[in-house]
């Protein structure tokens, strides 16, 4: 049978053995079932550039070559914490790296694909950060820096994200309605799927009349590891566990 499925905000993190563990039973085991695996942004907790030689990650990689090689298709998106993944990365694993911002099929179905985080327009000092980062030069000039270097940037980088995200409304750290309704339109569909938000829904939409829907996944820490499995029949969210997928 057909399936794929689709899953974002891993975090992987040396700290977080029990993700790192579940993420790598799944790669041994259910994922060889799937057509093909999106990763929709945040893989890792931070990526400091693709000579990161994070021990807990090696594995993961190793493991992500494998079932790419055992035929599984591996779509991966950027997220807010692994903008830096590259073309070295992609080669190291056999994922395929898709922009940002992606419209694929899904049986039938085209549907537009987004980490999630340029839907969240109200937080103004986000946007003005993920625009600095995003910046060619900005990235050039990082990843020249010695890997230690990169490690303290991402450490500040982390405990400064910490601190606005708690002080910080719900609303601002959620999408907004406007901007789903002109990313649909812009890319001239009516289904999206995107994580960052860590509040896995499904939301039906009206846009001018038409039905359209988003699909949102969670996050594997407090969330649960909510993902979307898809086959040509159905589109549901569904919890991974050490033994494989279940109804939520």
């Amino acid at each position: 049978m057909s399936e794929t499925l689709f899953i974002a905000d891993l975090h992987l993190h040396p700290k977080q053995p029990d993700t790192l563990a579940l993420f790598t039973a799944f790669l041994k085991g259910a994922a060889r079932d799937l057509e093909k695996l999106y990763i929709l942004g945040d893989l890792f907790e931070v990526w400091l550039g693709d000579d990161d030689d994070e021990p807990a990650y090696q594995d993961i990689i190793k493991q992500l070559r494998r079932l790419s090689e055992a035929g599984t298709a591996i779509k991966v998106l950027q997220g807010n914490r692994d903008f830096l993944l590259g073309q070295g990365f992609s080669e190291r694993t056999g994922c395929e790296l898709l922009p940002e911002s992606s419209v694929i099929d899904v049986y039938g179905t085209p549907t537009l694909i987004m980490h999630g985080d340029t839907l969240c327009t109200l937080d103004a000092a986000y946007q003005a950060f993920r625009k600095q980062v995003h910046n060619p030069e900005w990235q050039a000039q990082i990843l020249s820096q010695p890997l230690a270097q990169r490690r303290m940037f991402a450490k500040q980088a982390r405990q400064q994200s910490q601190m606005h995200t708690q002080g910080s409304s719900e609303t601002i750290m959620d999408v907004t309605p406007e901007a789903v309704v002109n990313a649909l339109h812009r890319y001239g569909v009516m289904n999206l799927i995107h994580g960052h938000t860590h509040r896995p829904a499904i939301h039906e939409i009206d846009i001018l009349g038409e039905p359209a829907r988003r699909w949102v996944v969670g996050d594997w820490q407090e969330s649960g590891a909510i993902v979307l499995h898809c086959t040509p029949q159905t589109h549901q969210l569904k919890r991974l566990n050490s033994k494989g997928l279940s109804q939520i």
